[in-house]
């Protein structure tokens, strides 16, 4: 006699209906709704539009920017990770709280506070301009309000990860003569790979996309401090919206390819630590 087995949710069948569903309104539409506005223009004019000086050089800007700051984030969401998980310090708590905060905090208000820091006469940039190294209105300002926005995609991948180390691994690595370095190359470094590729990868897109924190620090002059989603913004004010869904389109295929490569990336490593 066979029991029928019983599941919280329904079948296969409503159920990926409703994701699909779900999916389509929220996903595929939308963004199918861009090519199908890009296709009323011709070739030419497509590729007048997306190839100009000007939206070249927001394209370099944008992903110059985005992989300088997710590498960047990589490098200190690691040691901050690495900090809330094997040292209890005091304060511990408001410290993991405060990583979250750029998730809560509205771009808007995370741009403004920034210029406001970073500025001539703020509080930081009044410390580095004498030093020749302005912030605000510059690319560096720029890299500076995406890694502020990205850091807690790689701090909320590598914390579970540093979680579930056993601490008694290293301490055998170190008590058969491995040095420090080699027991972080050897058997933490394999271990967080994969969490440190999704991290990367996940700040690297939203910096992609990144708007509101970067409109106010970036100055946006043209052919310098112009972002992508600054120069798409432009358009729409003008009502030419061929042209913003063109740009759109171009940056859509771009981080979609770039994702692809980088989620190619994660798989190996993570065959790689298997």
């Amino acid at each position: 006699m066979t029991i029928a087995r019983r599941h919280a949710l329904p079948g296969f069948g409503p159920t990926f209906g409703l994701t699909v569903l779900y999916l389509s309104l929220l996903v595929l539409i939308p963004l199918c709704g861009v090519f199908v506005k890009t296709a009323t223009l011709t070739p030419g004019q497509f590729w007048a539009i997306v190839t100009t000086p000007r939206a070249l050089a927001s394209y370099r800007l944008t992903i110059g920017a985005s992989a300088l700051a997710a590498s960047l984030n990589v490098i200190f969401g690691v040691l901050v990770a690495w900090v809330l998980v094997r040292y209890p310090l005091p304060g511990r708590r408001l410290i993991d709280a405060l990583v979250d905060l750029p998730f809560a905090l509205p771009t808007a208000v995370a741009g403004i506070a920034l210029t406001s820091v970073y500025s001539k006469n703020g509080w930081v940039g009044r410390l580095l301009e004498p030093l020749g190294i302005p912030v605000a209105f510059t690319p560096l300002g720029i890299v500076i309000a995406l890694t502020f926005i990205g850091l807690p995609f790689v701090v909320r991948t590598v914390q579970p990860v540093l979680q579930d180390l056993n601490p008694e691994i290293e301490e055998a690595a170190l008590s058969l003569g491995a040095t420090r370095a080699q027991m972080f190359g050897r058997v933490i470094l394999p271990t967080i790979v994969p969490a440190i590729v999704t991290g990367f990868t996940l700040a690297f897109a939203r910096a992609l996309g990144e708007y509101g924190s970067v409109v106010f620090i970036a100055g946006n002059l043209p052919m310098r401090t112009e972002i992508t989603t600054l120069l798409i913004m432009t358009k729409l004010e003008q009502y030419d919206y061929a042209g913003a869904t063109a740009l759109a389109s171009t940056m859509l295929v771009l981080s979609f390819l770039l994702l692809v490569g980088t989620n190619g990336l994660h798989a190996w490593s993570r065959r790689r630590a298997a």
